[in-house]
Parts: structure tokens; C-alpha cells; sequence
């Protein structure tokens, strides 16, 4: 045990010092949290990138790291040159916003160790994921390693990544100029952003309709850093140091191929003779053999082919390859979907999240999770839209693990609970009770999810109140007995008696009945039963449903109603209750049943007891005959001699008092007229 602690130990100072060393300085840290190492990204993978939070706000973020040990072994002007290089890309991706592109939370910061920014929340890059764990933590994160793109994630990544450059190509004029997997991240949420913006281009001749690019000639003398990565540049960058927008086109489906082949690209570069290479590789691309793409979907197949020619007037722009059949995957189209919900209204809105149900199932779990539920939660705000999207989040609350289920979902729905309008709120949750109070942990429980019912049961509304006492017996044997006792029953119980609805009035009698088998005996007897005689209504279905409560007290096992309670209180009530002129023959022969059961019960106990009685009686007065020393007194006092005056007085029917006299077994009984 205590080397588990010690390594622990050691494994959290490690990380910490590791943090501490490469960000300690750095002004960013003056408004973030710095936390666990999670993921490397950029050019070469040079970035660490960090999990963090908002000190002021605890807003989650991203914190990218570039720690300048990196480069030691550079000559100052090459370290210079890198840093220069690494800055213009953040300061590049910093000006653009687009959906499709990481956002920067915090711009750029430098210190004399390293160089810091802040992003949207991150899990990994798309190098990360296929494999290469380059300046990643020591071991390689579980949830890296394991991790394998589902079809629809590999799909609308690829969407995505077409639509970040019909933005790059037509809106901004720009070339990336360096887009490859360690230049795309996943976000927290599963979303495919572009970052990497260190060899972007920017058009000469933005207002003309044909875009001019000036392309850099290759430097091969230049740090790796300083440089795109050759593997998935297109051949006329380096063959004819010429470049536009087709060249991210050839990029983007060099991409396509690593996806679908373990991570490798389309042909291995040798960055030590790279004209060579890349004249090799054009010969290869004008003769692409069926084998190279075999990997590929069939659906998509020809358009990677296409994007690999090496004529880039072959190849399909940005804005054609968003068209492709390949892309519509209904997955795919369901993501796209909810990336534009901001620009939809209400209806269309509602209308999509009606039928969303029917989609979710043939999603992953983690493409649910993590991408469809926290778009579905932002829309608690809107109080219109609760009623659509809260059935699709209990949904997915019921394939998620309680401990899902706590993190993810939880706090967003406690707000909800408290909501009371609209009323169809109320009723969704109630109809999914058993999930909430299966998952919930118990203070929640007892702060959230039980006042919920109990505003149910007060509620102005008849249908709500009738909606809840219909479902409270499917879901009583979750809820703890105190809550149950002192705050649950008394309020079914004012339901029935404040009522003006005879149908809440009599839904709360079956309900009662219906959670009987949940309390103790003796507060059913105390606190149930004596209720049933303050309903002042009097209609068959309200007797029926008093009658009912007695007849499920008086034969369960567990319950029951003593005799003394029977004699004195319940069949009273119920002979009373029996001949109301409302009730039908039929009526009338269930209280008739129930009564003469009570009865039989009643006279079988009663004569059990009284039989008990006389056993001990007799073997008193035989002990008295075999024993004569007891004394006169002892024989009259016995309780035989009461007994033997019974016989008589009960065959006589004759009062046994006479002139104050007892009458005495030698002395027979008169009868005077």
C-alpha cells in the first residue's frame, strides 16, 4: 500500500514539476489553471497542450504549450526563426474565427521559457489519435491509445475539414498551406478544428476572380519547424514552387487516405533528398494503382483520386467536395444538423428534435455523449424548447452509467426540476421517474427530484395531479421511507380531501391502495385508516375506493387490521358506509363480502382467544380437585365457579343475581313470577 502511494506520489510531483517548469512565468497563468498533460499538437507536434480552467470564471479551456528546451540544440537565428514561425500561426488562427476553425480563448503569450496560448476545451489532435503520441505524456493517456474513429466521426470530421476550407478559400482567400493530421484537433466535444496556421498564404489579388498565391521556395537548410510537412504537400509546392487553394485539395485527401490506412500517408517523403522524392512520387500519383486506395469507402474513392491527381485542375474545390455523396450519411447529416441549430427558429427546431429519437439509437454512445447531449442541454434556456429536447436527454440518460449520468447530465437538469412552466415539463419527468430515481443520488433525490412530485400533487392542474398519482406506485418502492411517511402521504392525502375532481379524489384512494405494501402496520392503522373517515364524499367510486383501502389493509400480509380495530372502527365504518343509496347491488355485495370477512376473521380470532381462556380454566380447576388443601376462599374465587355460573345462566337465560345472592352449583336456580 504504501509504494502504491509512494509511486502515486511521485507520478503527481513528476506531472506538476513538468507544468510548473514549462509554463511557470508565463503571464498566461496569471488568468489559468494549468492542469494534466493531455495531448501534443501543431507543426511536428511541438505543442503540448494542457487541460486548464478560467480562474475567474472556472470556465474550461485548453492551454497550448510550446517549451523553448525544445530547440537547445538550434543556433540562436534558427531559434528565432522558430519561434517567429510558431507565432505568426497562433497569431494568424487568432484573428479568424470560424466554426470550423480552433477557437482561441487567450491570445499568445511569451515568457523567457516558452510560449502559451489558450483554446476551447481539447482531447487530442488527429495525428494523436492515428498513432503518433509524439510529446505526449509518459504513459501514453488510455482514452489516446484506445481511441477509434467511428464511420459518422471520420465522416463529419471530414465534412467539417472541407468546410474550414471553402471558408480558408473563399472567404478569406487564404491557402493553409500546411494542413495535415497534427494541424487538426478534436475538441472536448469530438468536432474536427483547424489550427496550424504558420505557412498560411494570403491571396495577392483578393478582389479578382482568379486568385494569385506567391509560393515559398522549399529551404531544405531550414529548421523542421520552420518548414510544412512535405508528406502532404502537393507535388507543384515543391516540383514548381507554386501553390492556390488546390493545394490544401491534394492536402485534405492525403488526409483521407491516412484515415483509412493506419495513419500512413499516400507515399513516404525523404526529407534528406526531397526533390528526388517528389519527383517519384509524381510518377506514382499519374500512375495510381488500384491498391493504393483499396482501403478507401467505394463511395469516396473516386473523389480521393481525384484530389491526389497531380494536375490541380483535376482536383474538386473546398465547396464540391461538402456535396459529395460520401457525406450523406445520416449520422453525418444529424451533426450538421445541430451545428446550425443557431441559425434555425423554434418550429424547425422542435420539428427536428421530435424525430431526433428515432436517430439516436443508430449513433455511438460517445458521438452522443459528447457531441449530440451538450448541444440538447444549451437548450434548457430556452423554456419553449425543454419540452422537445428533454425527452431525448432522458434518452440518453438511459444508456449512460450512473456515474455518466451524474457527470454529464445531472447538473444541467437540476435547474430544469424546478421549472413549473411549461406544464408538459412536469409530466416528461414524471413518466421517467424510475429512471431519475434509479441514477439520482439521494440528496438529489431528496433536494430536487421528490419536491418535483410534490409540486405535481399540488399543482392547479387536474391532469398533472392525476398523471402523478398514477405513477407514484410505480416508482414508491424507490423512495426512502421517511420521505415517503412525512412528506409524500401527507400530501396524497390533502389531494383527496381539498379536491373539488372526483377523479383526483379517487386516483388518490388508489394510489393509497396501490402503496400500502410500503408502510408499516401501524401507520396504516394510524394514519391511513382514521383518514378514510374524514372524506366527506359520498360517490360509488369514492366508497369503492375507501372499501378498496380496507380490504388491501385487512388481507395483506404484512399489514392487517387487529380485531379490536375491526370491532370498534372499520366495520362500523364500512356498515355505515355499505348502505348508501348510491351504491349499486353490486357495490353493495363487495361491502357485504368484505364485512362478513371482517366478521369471520373477527369471531375467529375472538373465539380462539376466549377458547385459549377455558383450557386455562379447566387445568386451573383440575389443579384445584387433585389439590385439597386449597382453602374455601380459593374454591370461590376461582375462575371455574364463574364459569360454572355461565353454563347456567346460559341455559337458563336468567339473570344469575337473585336478592344479591350468588347462585351456588348445591342450590338450582328459581324462577319466580
Amino acid at each position: 500500500m504504501e509504494s502504491m502511494l509512494n509511486k502515486l506520489k511521485s507520478t503527481v510531483t513528476k506531472v506538476t514539476a513538468d507544468v510548473t517548469s514549462a509554463v511557470m512565468g508565463n503571464p498566461v497563468t496569471r488568468e489559468f489553471e494549468v492542469g494534466r498533460h493531455i495531448a501534443s499538437g501543431g507543426p511536428g507536434l511541438c505543442w503540448r497542450i494542457y487541460n486548464g480552467t478560467k480562474k475567474s470564471t472556472k470556465q474550461e479551456v485548453a492551454v497550448f504549450v510550446f517549451d523553448k528546451k525544445m530547440i537547445d540544440k538550434f543556433l540562436k537565428f534558427e531559434k528565432d526563426q522558430i519561434i517567429d514561425s510558431l507565432k505568426r500561426g497562433v497569431q494568424q488562427l487568432t484573428r479568424l474565427r470560424h466554426p470550423r476553425l480552433l477557437t482561441v480563448q487567450h491570445p499568445l503569450e511569451e515568457s523567457r521559457d516558452c510560449l502559451a496560448f489558450c483554446t476551447e476545451p481539447v482531447f487530442a489532435s488527429l495525428s494523436n489519435v492515428l498513432g503518433q503520441w509524439d510529446n505526449l505524456p509518459s504513459p501514453v493517456p488510455n482514452d489516446i491509445k484506445e481511441y477509434k474513429l467511428y464511420d459518422v466521426e471520420t465522416k463529419y470530421g471530414l465534412l467539417q475539414m472541407s468546410e474550414g476550407l471553402s471558408f480558408l478559400h473563399s472567404g478569406v482567400k487564404m491557402v493553409h498551406g500546411n494542413l495535415c493530421p497534427e494541424n487538426i484537433i478534436l475538441n472536448k466535444s469530438g468536432a474536427w478544428k483547424i489550427m496550424g496556421f504558420d505557412f498560411s498564404i494570403s491571396s495577392n489579388n483578393p478582389s479578382d476572380a482568379e486568385l494569385k498565391y506567391t509560393c515559398k521556395e522549399w529551404e531544405p537548410n531550414l529548421p523542421p519547424l520552420c518548414l510544412p510537412n512535405p508528406e502532404y504537400l502537393a507535388p507543384e509546392y515543391i516540383l514548381s514552387v507554386s501553390c492556390d487553394s488546390a493545394s490544401d485539395m491534394y492536402s485534405l485527401g492525403v488526409i483521407m487516405h491516412a484515415i483509412f490506412n493506419e495513419g500512413k500517408p499516400v507515399i513516404h517523403v525523404n526529407k534528406h533528398d526531397i526533390f528526388k522524392s517528389f519527383s517519384r512520387q509524381l510518377d506514382q500519383l499519374s500512375s495510381m494503382s488500384p491498391a493504393m486506395l483499396s482501403k478507401i469507402p467505394e463511395e469516396a474513392r473516386e473523389h480521393v483520386k481525384m484530389l491526389l491527381s497531380v494536375s490541380p485542375t483535376v482536383r474538386p474545390d473546398a465547396d464540391q467536395m461538402t456535396k459529395i455523396p460520401f457525406f450523406d450519411d445520416v449520422g453525418a447529416v444529424t451533426l450538421q444538423y445541430f451545428d446550425t441549430l443557431f441559425q434555425r427558429d423554434n418550429l424547425q427546431k422542435s420539428q427536428f428534435y421530435k424525430g431526433l429519437p428515432k436517430m439516436l439509437p443508430k449513433l455511438p454512445k460517445r458521438v452522443v455523449v459528447y457531441r449530440i447531449l451538450p448541444a440538447l442541454t444549451s437548450e434548457f434556456v430556452n423554456p419553449d424548447m425543454v419540452p422537445f429536447v428533454l425527452p431525448n436527454v432522458l434518452l440518453i440518460a438511459e444508456e449512460c452509467t450512473k456515474e455518466e449520468y451524474v457527470r454529464l447530465i445531472l447538473p444541467d437538469l437540476t435547474p430544469v426540476f424546478k421549472q413549473q412552466e411549461p406544464l408538459q415539463i412536469l409530466l416528461i419527468f414524471l413518466q421517467k421517474m424510475d429512471l431519475l430515481l434509479t441514477k439520482t443520488p439521494p440528496d438529489d433525490i431528496k433536494n430536487s427530484v421528490l419536491p418535483m412530485v410534490y409540486r405535481a400533487l399540488e399543482a392547479s392542474s387536474v391532469q398533472i395531479q392525476e398523471l402523478c398519482l398514477n405513477i407514484i406506485p410505480t416508482f414508491a418502492n424507490l423512495i426512502d421511507y421517511p420521505s415517503m411517511k412525512n412528506a409524500l402521504i401527507p400530501r396524497i392525502k390533502s389531494a383527496c380531501l381539498q379536491t373539488s375532481s372526483l377523479a383526483v379524489r379517487v386516483n388518490s384512494l388508489v394510489c393509497l391502495g396501490k402503496i400500502l405494501e410500503y408502510l408499516d402496520k401501524w401507520f396504516v392503522i394510524d394514519e391511513i385508516l382514521p383518514f378514510l373517515q374524514q372524506i366527506p364524499s359520498r360517490e360509488p367510486a369514492v366508497l369503492m375506493g375507501i372499501l378498496g383501502i380496507y380490504k388491501c389493509t385487512f388481507t395483506h400480509k404484512k399489514l392487517g387490521i387487529p380485531k379490536e380495530h375491526l370491532a370498534t372502527k372499520s366495520l362500523p365504518h364500512l356498515v355505515s358506509l355499505s348502505i348508501d343509496n348510491n351504491l349499486n347491488l353490486n357495490q353493495f355485495n363487495s361491502f357485504i363480502a368484505v364485512i362478513r370477512d371482517m366478521l369471520n376473521r373477527m369471531e375467529a380470532d375472538h373465539k380462539t382467544k376466549l377458547e385459549q381462556l377455558h383450557i386455562m380454566q379447566e387445568q386451573q380447576r383440575s389443579l384445584n380437585i387433585t389439590n385439597p388443601g386449597n382453602s374455601t376462599e380459593d374454591i370461590k374465587s376461582s375462575p371455574n365457579s364463574g364459569n360454572q355460573i355461565d353454563d347456567i345462566f346460559g341455559s337458563t337465560g336468567v339473570n344469575g343475581k337473585e336478592n344479591g345472592s350468588a347462585a351456588t352449583p348445591s342450590q338450582p336456580n328459581r324462577v319466580y313470577t
